[in-house]
């Protein structure tokens, strides 16, 4: 969603024979007439201070919800700010209620475990044995106890095979920021607000028929923090830790594959390089992640993504960020926090994303000049790309070759980092743009897949 700001760059020619031409005269200051506007270093000059100006802060509760963690260190202010732009319920306390004594328990202990295999039967489209739906201990980006909801799509019959059940970690592009837009809200509900990406590819389907057990992940955690790795990769490799430690005997020692594509490679691989670190007794059983169309670095999708027909999608991004990251709360201007605090907190993608044909920059909504050029967004940058952190599983990276949303740059730095990283690793470009690449690419992707949980081992193309 870029929309690529031209800077005029007056440079002096050096070095050269003959005499400079004379330099061009400034424009006249006339009584009465506006100081010409300074274009350096923002899209909108003036803008953000024009619209805080005029526009009032919107009213914002300041007493806290109850039950719900905000962060100590945070003005009072801003702790009101960031429970206002927090989801609403949807009525389930499955995915609404803050359990008690989060901080007793560990990551991926159980906390809830119900049967919802009448209710996902509508998405699953085929026949399975049972859904079970888990609620259990999770981290925030900030370290701190949080929880998080998967569901386990088991299929008909006993396995077969050698060893335990595989499972395959289906990290599907949530894409929300409303607990409806959940793969696990439409299995408990049925189709609610469920997307074209539920069900294809068929990812959950041609498990089943392998005989691989599916856990789908809610993995933007119960803020719904919409494009934040971290947490995504806590609350998927707290999932696998969950489904261990409640079937040992089925899939204790049970080979897990991870894939996602888009929002759900974002996911993906802030799971494989937290892995390690986070849950590093998991290492020997999960046996490979395929990633494609990845948003792996925001920086490129600052300039790739903002301020086109893409810009709403990205704003939605940059928002969901935001709840787990609250200092971006507090560089947004009154318009912003008029925006976030209204139903529009709890759009799927298809309702935000569709503000993209205004082609608004994301300058609209900051209260200083330049904000994805500053300091504060490189920060910001550095922290999601995870720059440097070892893959613990080997990795199969794709990328459509004709990409615009999503460039292939942020693919390929990712593939020749884990290289230089020592990560059995393979990338594969692709024809066409991020839809139609998502079904070039995935045939070779799920093989791939498929070829890990068998036991083969990984190739290595770096």
């Amino acid at each position: 969603m870029a929309l690529l700001v031209t800077a005029l760059v007056v440079a002096g020619a050096t070095g050269q024979a003959g005499a400079q031409p004379p330099a061009e005269p400034a424009p006249p200051s006339l009584p009465g007439l506006p100081a010409p506007a300074d274009l350096s270093g923002s899209l909108l000059p003036e803008l953000q201070r024009w619209i805080d100006a005029v526009i009032p802060a919107p009213p914002i509760d300041p007493v806290p919800q109850p039950n719900s963690p905000v962060v100590s260190e945070s003005s009072a202010q801003l702790a009101a700010l960031r429970l206002a732009v927090l989801p609403a319920a949807v009525g389930d306390p499955f995915f609404d209620a803050w359990p008690e004594g989060l901080g007793e328990l560990e990551p991926g202990q159980p906390i809830e475990v119900r049967d919802i295999t009448a209710t996902a039967a509508a998405m699953v489209l085929m026949p399975f044995q049972r859904a079970l739906q888990i609620k259990y201990r999770t981290t925030d980006s900030g370290a701190r106890p949080s929880f998080a909801t998967a569901t386990l799509v088991v299929p008909l019959g006993e396995w077969t095979g050698p060893g335990q059940r595989p499972v395959v970690v289906n990290n599907l592009p949530i894409n929300g920021l409303g607990r409806r837009c959940t793969i696990g809200y439409n299995l408990a509900h049925g189709p609610y607000e469920d997307s074209v990406t539920d069900y294809i590819p068929p990812t959950i389907q041609l498990a089943l028929l392998r005989g691989y057990a599916v856990l789908l992940p809610d993995h933007e955690g119960p803020w719904m923090a919409y494009a934040e790795p971290v947490v995504a990769g806590h609350a998927i490799l707290d999932a696998i830790r969950t489904v261990r430690g409640l079937w040992p005997e089925a899939y204790g020692t049970s080979r897990f594959g991870m894939t996602g594509y888009s929002g759900g490679a974002i996911a993906t691989h802030g799971a494989v390089k937290q892995l390690a670190d986070y849950a590093p007794e998991l290492a020997e059983f999960v046996v490979g992640a395929a990633l494609g169309g990845v948003p792996a670095d925001a920086e490129i999708l600052a300039r790739s993504l903002n301020g086109n027909l893409a810009a709403g999608v990205f704003a939605g991004a940059v928002f969901g960020i935001a709840r787990e990251r609250t200092e971006i709360l507090s560089r947004m201007n009154h318009l912003a926090q008029w925006i976030a605090t209204s139903p529009v907190k709890d759009l799927c993608a298809d309702g935000f994303g569709a503000t993209g044909v205004l082609m608004l920059p994301i300058d609209v909504a900051a209260n200083f000049p330049d904000p994805l050029r500053s300091e504060f967004a490189a920060e910001i940058y550095r922290t999601l790309r995870m720059e440097g952190r070892k893959s613990a599983t080997p990795l199969y990276i794709y990328n459509g070759e004709q990409e615009w949303w999503i460039p292939a740059e942020g693919a390929r730095n990712l593939f020749r980092e884990q290289c230089d990283l020592g990560v059995p690793a393979v990338y594969r470009s692709v024809f066409g743009e991020h839809v139609i690449a998502a079904a070039t690419g995935y045939p070779e992707a799920i093989v791939w897949l498929d070829d890990r949980l068998r036991g083969l081992p990984a190739p290595d193309e770096c």
